[in-house]
């Protein structure tokens, strides 16, 4: 995982990450709302992807969009941290 435009990161899943990331989809997948005000955690080999291609990428938090700016001007998402945090290295 990576956030946008800041040092790799690691990522995978656990069932309760799994869990809570299904959760936090649901909440957000209709609402951009909040989501438009913070840099999110998206996969790297994910941003390279879109950034080629043009499609979508999805943040652990589930906001789905094409990025388009630079992440150093916004805070990271709550949620994308706090799924982060609980992820052990490595996975």
């Amino acid at each position: 995982m990576s956030q946008l435009g800041n040092e790799p990161l690691t990522g995978g899943g656990t069932d309760v990450l799994d869990r809570e990331l299904e959760e936090l989809l649901n909440q957000h997948s209709n609402d951009d709302g909040d989501h438009e005000r913070f840099s999110h955690y998206v996969k790297k080999n994910k941003i390279m992807e879109s950034a080629l291609s043009g499609k979508p990428v999805r943040a652990l938090c589930g906001k789905k969009w094409v990025p388009g700016r630079d992440p150093e001007k916004f805070p990271v998402c709550p949620d994308c941290k706090k799924i982060y945090e609980k992820m052990k290295p490595g996975e």
